[in-house]
């Protein structure tokens, strides 16, 4: 049972609620563009508060701190969108390279062994095979550490050369995206 100051706190933070979530919501939308995202981080900056709510109070606006949470969220968010969209475009970059005469069924073999892995040894072993990024340079574009980068290139190959029946996939995966100047893996 709370104490009648945890019971104070926690009416006082409803008020605030109440009074601020709206408010919340909309900067974090005009901050970010992004609708469904501006609940999500007003309830975070909230929840934030909460947990700080003495601190936060105490201070001599209240308001003011809860919409820097939220434009800190926001900022955090948009940063995080931008490499992550900065990671997807140089995945599905596309090549120069372009043959005549593809071998379409090869093609087509490699990209359907492909979308059956995980998205992340799909990935690791397109951006090493396909792309020829280092494994330090695959590690930079996903995110994760070259460790990660090797175990996982290691077991999705291990996966294709199951799926395609063959001990050569590396040579024929980069053959099967050389012949139509595309990176493999996509879902289309």
């Amino acid at each position: 049972m709370g104490t009648v100051v945890d019971d104070d706190a926690s009416v006082e933070f409803h008020a605030f609620f109440e009074r601020h979530y709206a408010e919340l919501s909309r900067l974090a939308h005009l901050l970010t563009g992004e609708s469904d995202t501006a609940d999500d981080l007003a309830a975070d900056a909230l929840l934030a508060l909460w947990h700080r709510w003495d601190r936060v109070r105490a201070a001599e606006h209240p308001a003011a701190y809860a919409r820097g949470v939220v434009a800190n969220l926001a900022r955090t968010r948009i940063r995080s969108t931008v490499r992550e969209r900065r990671r997807i475009a140089l995945f599905w970059s596309q090549r120069e390279e372009k043959v005549e005469n593809p071998d379409v069924a090869g093609v087509v073999d490699v990209r359907e062994a492909l979308r059956r892995l995980p998205f992340r040894k799909r990935a690791c072993v397109v951006l090493r095979h396909a792309f020829d990024l280092s494994e330090k340079d695959t590690a930079l574009a996903l995110g994760v550490s070259v460790g990660t980068v090797k175990s996982q290139t290691s077991k999705g190959m291990t996966e294709l050369q199951r799926l395609l029946g063959i001990q050569d996939a590396p040579l024929r995966m980069r053959a099967a995206m050389a012949r139509t100047g595309e990176t493999g893996g996509r879902d289309r």
